[in-house]
């Protein structure tokens, strides 16, 4: 069973739409005593960084999600909620996030090395490139186009964690990350055709699996 952790901000219709349809088994829940009852757990995400740190402090759901992380359970976080796994977002000031993963959230310049500009917010389909094609969340998987839509992108110095990339504004786009069987992806998999949900179906089976490790 996957629970959906509900904070006030997420994209949790079509997130729940996409399991429907994969056949997998979902609750949404804001309480963490409910949510505590699931075998894995999606965090969804449309908006700020603060808004969402000040959200799951407010609903008791930050240390929450620290403790299910260190007990090693199954987590996906999806756009915003990916952003929010790592240590913290330049977005509206310095918030500091749920620190799972090393790496700090800052908005894409609009201006590449050569002068050309770009847009911003970046919004469309764009391809993967794997890092880790061996990966269970790969598995199935081809290097195909996903939807973006996000202003700000994931750096980091801890190249383990990166499962997948794209590029966008000639930076290479952490798309899909993760240590563990703490997971996430920038862009929307329940918006990215058979490419997303194959991996939607993919952490399905991760959380089905169990006991096993995820590495």
């Amino acid at each position: 069973m996957i629970g959906i952790i509900d904070y006030g901000m997420g994209n949790l219709h079509s997130v729940s739409k996409a399991l429907e349809r994969l056949g997998l088994d979902y609750f949404l829940s804001e309480d963490p005593e409910e949510l505590g009852r699931a075998d894995g757990l999606i965090l969804p995400g449309v908006g700020a960084f603060r808004d969402a740190m000040t959200l799951l402090k407010e609903k008791n759901q930050e240390d929450f999600i620290r403790q299910w992380a260190a007990d090693g359970k199954p987590l996906l976080g999806i756009c915003l909620g990916m952003q929010l796994l790592f240590e913290g977002s330049e977005e509206h000031g310095d918030t500091k996030g749920l620190a799972l993963l090393n790496g700090y959230a800052r908005r894409f310049t609009g201006k590449e090395e050569s002068g050309e500009t770009y847009k911003v917010p970046h919004m469309g389909w764009n391809k993967l490139r794997f890092h880790q094609p061996q990966h269970d969340v790969l598995r199935e998987v081809e290097e195909g186009h996903v939807y973006f839509v996000h202003s700000y992108l994931i750096q980091t110095e801890d190249d383990d964690v990166l499962i997948a990339v794209s590029e966008y504004g000639g930076e290479e786009v952490p798309a899909v990350v993760g240590r563990g069987r703490i997971l996430g992806t920038q862009f929307h998999p329940e918006k990215s055709s058979h490419i997303g949900v194959k991996m939607l179906e993919n952490f399905g089976k991760l959380v089905a699996e169990g006991s096993r490790t995820y590495e």
